[in-house]
């Protein structure tokens, strides 16, 4: 039997709060939602961040703007308006919108009339690294908040591949896959026989950095494997990898054996795009050092890039089935045994936040996709809202609590409805609980391999698939 505990005026069972793939991401950091060169100017873009539509646009001085993409009068998407200036015109009845969101013209009204009091949300945002970052959370927050520092990036000794692509998994799955190279009977095809080895690894409260030296014990790798770890003609010297999640962002370190200097960094960014937070677009930067040879990596820029998407695609065929088991079971059910692992997960469930679908009168909070799908086909209309257990007076006007859905309590009842992937078990109407983002208040430790007997079981595995940027290139979001 669990103990209940109080999360945001409901009781959800102890065990349940611990789940991992509950917990949303942290909003008050700066993140990426879109490559720069994909927003031209005078464009638009649509972007999305943990459900929140955002519409992207650069105006006529080159300056990014992001907005909350519906227009204050019919919702139309502002993502679908005209660039004017550094303003931003809704496509249906033309109100016009500032960089920070305030109406500045209602074409048909004359200027003395009144305007509405409000505009939509403006968001701040930031060009950095090739990528466009907006600061969901507080706004009073992101002057505080820093940015990534990759001095890489704007280095003449190296080159960057970028990363965007969409995963279908919560982000932390991405951020355990990376962590844990314990995985590598996985990529046995493309970087032969290797055998990991955790130095050690130290953790605190936000971050997590792991060391181990990789030993290729045999089969075949890749040219563009070799190449990127700067191993040709070197002959089986192990690397060391150093991988950090220092919260919300991930980077990985290689150092040959011998090399003066790393042979490449990646930072890689897992930014939720729907609202209950089961896809994530990975961003990642691939900073590769050049080798004494000028026009050399120009030539291995092709075979690396063919590594890094085969990985990639390894990777995400691993964490998207995770996600897929954890939709058809409806709860984490791993038997995580690494400690490395646990830690992480310590790391961003503690810094996380409940994941907050919002709901109305009308009908019941998005808990999977096709919810909303089954609630039509089933006419479920005006009237027939419940609140969900344990819920207070007002939480079906959008404050940010659960709604026990009719039509699964209704159809649960009469035996067509009995999935936990649509948040609802056989018989009940009850939704999956909101998160509950507990805070560890354990110093930094430091530690090597612990004991797997001495922590409880819990759960466990990408970045991403590059669009590359060709050395003295543009960048493709192939």
């Amino acid at each position: 039997m669990t103990e209940p505990v109080p999360a945001g005026g409901r009781m959800i069972a102890a065990a349940e709060s611990r789940d991992l793939r509950r917990v949303g991401i942290n909003p008050d950091f700066w993140y990426p939602v879109a490559l720069s060169a994909s927003l031209r100017s005078g464009g638009t873009l649509a972007a999305r961040f943990a459900g929140q539509r955002i519409a992207l646009y650069r105006g006529a001085g080159g300056q990014v703007y992001a907005l909350e993409d519906r227009c204050a009068h019919r919702q139309v998407p502002l993502s679908m308006g005209v660039v004017e200036g550094d303003a931003l015109r809704c496509c249906y009845h033309g109100w016009a919108y500032r960089g920070n969101g305030r109406i500045w013209q209602i074409p048909y009204l004359p200027r003395s009339a009144p305007r509405p009091p409000r505009g939509v949300r403006a968001y701040p945002v930031h060009e950095a690294y090739g990528l466009v970052f907006v600061f969901p959370g507080d706004p009073d927050r992101a002057g505080a908040a820093p940015m990534p520092d990759l001095p890489e990036f704007d280095s003449a000794g190296h080159e960057t591949m970028t990363f965007s692509r969409t995963v279908a998994c919560h982000y932390s799955f991405l951020h355990e896959n990376l962590l844990d190279m314990n995985h590598q009977f996985l990529h046995r095809g493309v970087v032969g026989r290797i055998q990991p080895e955790l130095l050690g690894y130290q953790a605190g409260p936000d971050s997590v950095a792991a060391r181990y030296r990789f030993t290729h014990a045999g089969g075949k790798k890749s040219l563009g494997a070799g190449l990127l770890s700067g191993a040709a003609g070197r002959g089986g010297a192990p690397d060391i990898l150093t991988i950090r999640t220092g919260y919300p962002y991930q980077t990985l370190q290689l150092n040959a054996a011998g090399a003066g200097r790393p042979a490449f960094r990646l930072w890689a960014a897992y930014v939720p795009e729907d609202a209950a937070q089961r896809a994530s677009h990975a961003y990642g930067l691939l900073m590769i050092a050049k080798p004494p040879v000028p026009w050399a990596l120009r030539l291995a820029w092709p075979f690396i890039r063919r590594f890094t998407e085969r990985v990639f695609a390894e990777d995400r065929l691993a964490v998207e089935s995770e996600q897929r088991a954890w939709d058809e079971q409806g709860e984490d059910r791993n038997r995580e045994v690494f400690p490395l692992i646990l830690d992480v997960r310590d790391v961003l469930r503690s810094n996380g936040v409940p994941i907050r679908l919002g709901g109305s009168g009308r009908g019941c909070a998005v808990v999977v996709y096709g919810v909303r799908l089954l609630q039509a086909a089933h006419g479920v209309g005006p009237g027939d809202g419940q609140r969900g257990a344990g819920s207070r007076p007002g939480d079906e006007a959008g404050g940010g609590q659960r709604l026990a859905c009719p039509l699964t309590a209704r159809s649960a009842r009469r035996g067509r409805l009995s999935s936990p992937s649509l948040g609802v078990a056989s018989g009940s109407g009850t939704p999956l609980p909101t998160a509950l983002a507990g805070r560890s208040n354990d110093g930094a430790i430091t530690r090597g391999i612990a004991d797997p007997a001495s922590r409880s079981p819990r759960h466990s595995p990408s970045p991403t698939r590059p669009s590359s940027a060709r050395p003295g290139g543009a960048q493709a979001n192939g």
